[in-house]
């Protein structure tokens, strides 16, 4: 049994990424329901308004410990909090972004990193135009400026947001001067130690998936018949 990082604190009880993965978006709709003033909801109502079934909602929350009462359901307030701390909500994590382009400007523009705690410090390009410039009053630094930096800054997440050619290089890098999570947008997937936490994202491939499921949406379905008089479906493209 492995100990799984979860909120800051070590947990004996080995979690499966998929639930991690899926804890943020209940995260997003709790918050929503007390926007809308709801105290209590019942796993099926949730299930209802997320999509997926009440008894997976069960199942993941019971890894952390339930937080629901039978008969009653689970209080939207305190479900909220306590999944906030699983998060590492009420905990501020320093972030730093390697590639100040367009999409590293995007990341440093967009507010609401900070009040789920990520918070970036410092932007770093190779680009001398960019020397001195700032996002949001985040400073520009060079690539040779980053060392430094890191050294005397705490530290806890990189962005890299530039072409892939320097990311396995610069990766290494950073987890040499002991970053030990990556969020990875160049366009190549990242093995580092396993030690350090890597969540390499692909837009393109996001995409690409939004496409097809549209394309499935998109299709006429119609009989076909066999020789034996029973029927299959064929797709036709519109």
């Amino acid at each position: 049994m492995q100990e799984t990082l979860v909120g800051g604190e070590a947990m004996e009880k080995e979690i499966s990424q998929a639930v991690i993965r899926r804890m943020p978006r209940y995260y997003r709709y709790l918050g929503e329901l007390l926007d809308s003033g709801v105290e209590r909801i019942s796993s099926n109502d949730l299930s209802a308004r997320m999509r997926v079934t009440a008894s997976q909602i069960r199942q993941d929350l019971n890894n952390f410990g339930g937080f629901g009462q039978q008969g009653y359901g689970y209080n939207v307030k305190y479900l909220y909090d306590e999944i906030g701390n699983i998060l590492g909500i009420n905990q501020r994590h320093n972030m730093i972004v390697i590639g100040a382009g367009n999409l590293g400007q995007a990341l440093a523009n967009y507010v609401n990193f900070e009040k789920r705690g990520f918070v970036i410090i410092g932007l770093f390009d190779v680009n001398p135009v960019l020397k001195g410039t700032s996002v949001r009053d985040i400073k520009v630094r060079m690539m040779d400026e980053l060392e430094a930096f890191v050294k005397e800054q705490r530290v806890d997440i990189a962005a890299l947001t530039m072409p892939k050619g320097n990311a396995k290089e610069i990766a290494n890098t950073l987890v040499g001067l002991g970053i030990r999570a990556i969020w990875n947008f160049a366009h190549l997937d990242l093995e580092l130690p396993e030690d350090v936490v890597v969540e390499n994202v692909h837009l393109s491939e996001s995409l690409m998936q939004d496409g097809f499921l549209r394309a499935v949406r998109c299709r006429s379905i119609r009989p076909k018949h066999r020789a034996d008089g029973l029927s299959t479906r064929r797709y036709r493209r519109p």
